[in-house]
């Protein structure tokens, strides 16, 4: 009855919401948005999978449903896996008449490599094993596949815990992922594990058949994974064939098609915070080329165009460039240049024809066709067809010098109106990693509801403070060994370059922002407390020295970031540490953080919130998401997020101010609305 109650009053409350032509927090709930693309062999369709947020109060909490659909080149589009489903690593087999696709479906124990044909059909099981598959990669001629999956728990595992022996030998009980080798189509042929040391990665199987390139750490651990991964080679029998001793952290592969040379994106050096330089092998490993030296940017995506030419995307400032360059590092040249959409991935189709995702500061990640030979790509699907009749605010790229000289670059999104020039008040949205950076795409979501915040009168600045990625290696190092200090000056410098123009109210400024941009906000709240009025810290760090010893990537956080262990130079993580400065906070401060993060342990925020308390020279709320981890994924944790975050923001920096508001919530749940399931991109 109460459910009920509350999709009434959500009924009644959506047109005053809408009112102002905004985007309301309730329609942000339910964005969708496109993941991946994957185009068919000869450019006739272009499958891809759409991110589906579940219905808050109308469906069980959860994360969003992924779903597989088809669009044709011209536009138009069908749902082939949709609803209560969550499809992955979707790829065309080589025939072009079906897709493969990974989905632990009704009544499977585990995630399982299903096949669907384009033209009508069932989808048919053609891979599992006793673990979920995570990743797979097709031969050439389709015949067989690569599946990875972790080792599967042992029968006498399973047995001891259903005696209760539940209990986690830390870092030592971890389980490898696998590489197994299937026939598909041949239901009688069980799969065959391949003897590999360390823990697979990712897969691509080489288009020769020969040869499978592979990345391959130590150990299943999250350090391990993310800065001690290699690219191996080896036969689908398992023989090694070649190693890369590849410096640093790496990406994706992508072999040539002849199967002669192996391209892969790795960090420059061991304390390159981000992978990011474009190398290239030849099919047995060894020395390694970078054919992009000095690109000011940061590649994400590689594939070939023919044996002598790779294609790439790469992020250079906050735009995406699609381009490409000779195997040799010659004849590069720019296929679509760096100024909008952002491009987050494509694929290529024998034709030429090229699939790609993107988004725009008006709409989020959608499928798009750049079809061969042609210059511009043509969008394919809408999947928030209702996106039409909101009015957006403003965004733009702005520049300005930091107080040593430096330029920085940020992103804008200006109220959606504004009484002449009245001063306005000012969220700033800071960006985690440090590695990371805000393109100029879509950029709303639960954490940073800006079109929301934008309808209510606010200003938004997104900066790209040094050590941001796309901008080259040199930038996104400039605050190794110092983080904090310089890294949020640049922050700061925004704010009064904003406030020099007229734009933003000195005194209605707030900060937020999730793990590096939550350990900006606590020190917004502690060291730089004179300039925000509101502060709302997201799964952050409060204590640098405790981050190494207790989180789950303590040799990154060495390498990358620090330099230094907390042994060898104390002052400094003691210093960097926002809890050394928690008796300077006068800033009301909002901690939220998900209680089974690995990443930046709860403890951080536990630490950040007693100490702010016992200070006692302003209000601190701590609320805890149980079960989530290094950011929410469940529907009704971020709706939450988002209520409490803007709720904090209005009592602060335009409301009345003092005590904190009320710590429940008057939820009004979003769904029931019939017009918005509809399945994107149809026509």
């Amino acid at each position: 009855m109460r459910a009920v109650g509350l999709l009434l009053l959500l009924a009644l409350a959506l047109p005053a919401l809408a009112a102002n032509g905004g985007l309301t927090l309730e329609q942000i709930a339910k964005t969708r948005a496109v993941t991946g693309a994957s185009v068919s062999p000869d450019g006739s369709q272009v499958a891809y999978v759409l991110s589906v947020p579940r219905e808050i109060g109308a469906e069980d909490d959860g994360p969003a449903w992924a779903e597989l659909h088809v669009a044709g080149r011209e536009g138009g589009s069908r749902g082939f896996v949709t609803g209560k489903v969550n499809v992955g690593g979707v790829e065309w087999l080589p025939d072009g008449r079906s897709l493969a696709y990974l989905a632990k479906r009704q009544g499977d124990e585990t995630r399982v490599l299903y096949r669907i044909p384009v033209d009508g059909g069932e989808s048919v099981a053609i891979a599992k094993l006793k673990s979920d598959i995570s990743a797979f990669s097709l031969s050439p001629d389709g015949r067989r596949v690569a599946l990875l999956a972790s080792e599967p728990e042992s029968d006498e595992r399973k047995a001891l815990k259903k005696k209760g022996f539940s209990q986690k030998v830390y870092e030592e009980d971890w389980r490898p992922v696998q590489l197994w080798i299937a026939e598909v189509g041949n239901d009688k042929a069980q799969p065959q594990r391949i003897e590999l040391e360390g823990s697979v990665q990712a897969v691509q199987w080489s288009p020769a058949g020969d040869r499978i390139g592979l990345l391959v750490a130590n150990r299943q651990l999250t350090d391990d994974t993310l800065v001690f991964t290699r690219v191996r080679i080896v036969s689908p029998e398992g023989r090694v064939l070649g190693k890369v001793d590849n410096p640093g952290k790496v990406g994706g592969l992508s072999w040539s098609p002849d199967g002669a040379h192996l391209a892969f994106i790795s960090a420059e050096d061991e304390h390159d915070a981000q992978q990011g330089r474009l190398f290239v092998v030849g099919r047995d490993g060894g020395a390694w080329r970078d054919l992009l030296p000095g690109l000011e940017g940061h590649v994400i995506d590689v594939e070939w165009r023919d044996a002598a030419t790779l294609q790439f995307i790469s992020y250079e400032g906050v735009q995406a460039r699609l381009g490409e360059v000779g195997v040799d590092g010659g004849g590069q040249r720019t296929l679509l240049p760096a100024q909008g959409p952002v491009w987050t991935g494509f694929n290529r189709a024998n034709n030429g024809d090229i699939a790609l995702v993107g988004s725009t500061p008006a709409h989020p990640s959608e499928a798009f066709l750049l079809a061969a030979g042609e210059t511009a790509p043509r969008k394919l699907t809408d999947s928030n067809p209702w996106l039409k009749d909101v009015r957006l605010a403003k965004q733009e790229v702005i520049r300005y010098k930091a107080r040593d000289g430096l330029e920085i670059e940020g992103l804008l999104v200006h109220p959606l109106e504004r009484r002449g020039n009245a001063r306005v008040p000012l969220i700033v949205v800071v960006h985690g990693g440090p590695e990371s950076h805000y393109p100029n795409a879509w950029l709303t979501g639960y954490s940073q509801p800006l079109h929301h915040a934008a309808a209510k009168g606010y200003a938004l600045f997104l900066p790209n403070y040094r050590s941001s990625t796309g901008r080259g290696v040199e930038f996104s190092k400039k605050g190794f060994g110092r983080p904090g200090m310089e890294e949020f000056d640049d922050v700061v410098d925004g704010v009064d370059h904003l406030v020099d123009i007229g734009l933003v109210d000195r005194d209605k400024v707030g900060i937020t922002g999730g793990s590096y941009g939550g350990y900006a906000s606590a020190w917004g709240a502690t060291w730089y407390s004179e300039r925000f009025a509101a502060s709302v810290m997201f799964v952050g760090i409060a204590d640098q020295a405790s981050l190494v010893t207790t989180g789950d990537i303590p040799w990154e956080q060495k390498l990358v970031h620090m330099g230094k262990w907390p042994w060898e130079d104390p002052e400094l993580f003691r210093q960097t540490s926002p809890i050394t400065h928690a008796g300077k906070s006068k800033t009301p401060t909002l901690i939220l953080h998900g209680e089974a993060d690995p990443r930046v342990p709860v403890m951080q925020s536990y630490m950040f919130y007693r100490y702010l308390k016992l200070a006692g020279q302003a209000p601190v709320r701590l609320v805890l998401y149980p079960g989530e981890g290094h950011g929410n994924a469940r529907a009704a944790s971020r709706y939450d997020y988002s209520l409490r975050l803007m709720q904090w923001m209005d009592h602060y920096l335009t409301g009345k101010g003092g005590e904190p508001p009320a710590h429940e919530l008057d939820y009004a749940l979003p769904g029931g609305d019939k017009d918005d399931k509809a399945g994107a991109g149809k026509s």
